[in-house]
């Protein structure tokens, strides 16, 4: 079989090699991802003490306490769903498929992933955990200065509204690009 000549790329495009290295460079998020799997076993160890240190001191603690322990519980199951998502949607997005299809424990979510719906994933449980957080400093309220929880809702809001923004803008370009068809 005779080797063609490739043929230059066409002006104002790179050269194949460059794209070829460029795509190549996905893989460099690798680590990032598998780091993120250590810190998702570092909240699993940590939900893990939290919870036997619950058990362990149940007696000891009133209703309140108690009621901060478990919120402290759903705060770490909260940022490990976040960590899920941002492990498996980025990874499919931005590296490689994962080739999930037709395994029994695939997420429905992950048939549908792109860029717009991780986004709006990672805003909603941004603003779950932030919720998490408020609602306990409020449980906590007592024993909190003014100016802390006046920040925490604060950041809470800022939340709130960078989400509704970024809702607004997907709406506005879906709708914008989905017109004409």
């Amino acid at each position: 079989m005779e080797h063609q000549p490739q043929s230059p790329a066409p002006l104002g495009q790179p050269p194949s090699w460059i794209a070829q290295m460029i795509f190549a460079s996905r893989w460099l998020q690798l680590p990032i991802y598998l780091g993120l799997i250590v810190v998702q076993a570092v909240y699993a160890y940590k939900f893990i003490k939290s919870l036997w240190h619950l058990i362990v001191n149940l007696n000891q603690m009133d209703a309140n306490t108690i009621m901060l322990a478990v919120l402290n519980l759903i705060d770490v199951v909260m940022i490990a769903n976040l960590l899920v998502m941002v492990i498996v949607g980025g990874y499919e997005i931005f590296v490689s498929k994962l080739r999930t299809e037709g395994h029994p424990d695939e997420p429905e979510w992950l048939s549908h992933v792109n860029a717009s719906v991780l986004k709006v994933k990672l805003s909603m449980s941004i603003i779950s955990i932030s919720s998490i957080h408020l609602l306990q400093t409020f449980v906590n309220a007592a024993n909190l200065p003014e100016k802390t929880m006046m920040w925490q809702l604060l950041l809470h809001l800022g939340f709130l509204a960078s989400a509704l923004a970024m809702a607004y803008t997907d709406k506005v370009l879906y709708g914008t690009s989905h017109k004409s068809h």
